[in-house]
């Protein structure tokens, strides 16, 4: 059986911030993820500045494409507002391998099924041992389903359910585009170039209020392809967009439990205003492994609901 002081069950954003932490520390670490890295995730692969600042990322140094967006177009029921900012867009292809190789942490591929506690620590799958056990899975976490489902219960009423499609594009629109609210939908469409001739397009809605209006995310979805081809940003292309779901930040903040932490979108972090995830998600991490390392409490109170703070006043980043 395979022992580390740490095991962090999940590569993405979130453990991988988490381990690079941990590792500066020297504390002992691993990285336990079902898939191979580098590997394709859904997302739509939006980072903030403060994101940036926080993984001390340099612009120049970043090896993978980071392309910068010195304004957003914002659509509110058909009214375009323009928000001067600096964001980026990265391709999580590129970024999580980029993160989780940057950690130092060992990488397992290896799906997590079972987990018990032992005296000394948690036993996982009878292979792996560690004293201290970050869940940072996502949203089907088995750290969370195990041991937090019941005392920090998700609202259904703040999860999103997702669409989108990430593929090469020969592009001649290089802006980034957002349609809140059109076509009576509770959440936003959006057009998001990105590095090396990549496109990712996609919409975000809430569940059950599209649930309650007897709609659906994919009615909506076929709305937005004939919007995209009526503004010419896309021509004759056939989609085969992927769902998944995640949720909201909201009120409940049970996220340590002894030696165990949640983080990212196990957590459920997202921003409550754009379902921005990767910030917060970095900042859990990083939270965690503050924890670990000065055996103190693990909170998410720090981290913002909102991401709009973030857009207006860019240059105002804190870090961890």
């Amino acid at each position: 059986m395979l022992y580390s002081e740490v095991i962090i069950a999940g590569g993405g954003p979130a453990g991988s911030s988490c381990a690079w932490k941990l590792n500066q520390s020297g504390i002992q670490t691993i990285i336990l993820d079902k898939k191979r890295f580098p590997r394709s995730k859904l997302c739509a692969g939006w980072i903030t500045p403060k994101a940036i600042k926080n993984l001390k990322i340099s612009e120049k140094e970043y090896p993978y494409t980071l392309l910068t967006f010195k304004q957003l177009n914002f659509h509110f029921y058909g009214i375009k507002i323009p928000v001067r900012t600096r964001q980026f867009s990265i391709r999580r292809y590129e970024f999580d391998d980029w993160l989780v190789k940057r950690s130092g942490a060992s990488v397992y591929q290896h799906t997590v099924r079972k987990i018990r506690k032992e005296r000394s620590g948690y036993v996982i799958d009878n292979r792996f041992r560690c004293r201290y056990l970050v869940g940072a899975g996502g949203t089907n976490c088995c750290v969370y389903r195990t041991f937090f489902k019941q005392a920090n219960p998700r609202s259904r009423k703040r999860r999103i359910l997702a669409l989108e499609e990430e593929f090469k594009y020969d592009y001649h629109d290089e802006n980034c585009y957002l349609w809140f609210f059109e076509n009576n939908l509770p959440g936003y469409f959006w057009y998001l170039p990105k590095g090396n001739g990549y496109l990712n397009v996609g919409i975000g809605g809430n569940f059950t209020s599209t649930k309650n209006k007897g709609e659906t995310i994919r009615r909506h979805w076929n709305y937005f392809i004939n919007k995209l081809e009526k503004l010419s940003l896309i021509k004759n292309y056939h989609f085969s967009p992927r769902s998944y779901n995640y949720y909201l930040k909201q009120a409940a903040e049970n996220v340590q439990s002894d030696n165990l932490f949640i983080v990212g979108d196990a957590a459920g972090l997202a921003t409550a205003d754009m379902g921005e995830g990767i910030g917060p998600a970095v900042e859990s991490g990083i939270l965690a492994a503050n924890a670990i390392i000065n055996g103190s409490e693990y909170s998410i109170r720090s981290i913002n609901k909102y991401s709009f703070f973030d857009i207006l006043f860019p240059w105002r980043a804190s870090s961890q």
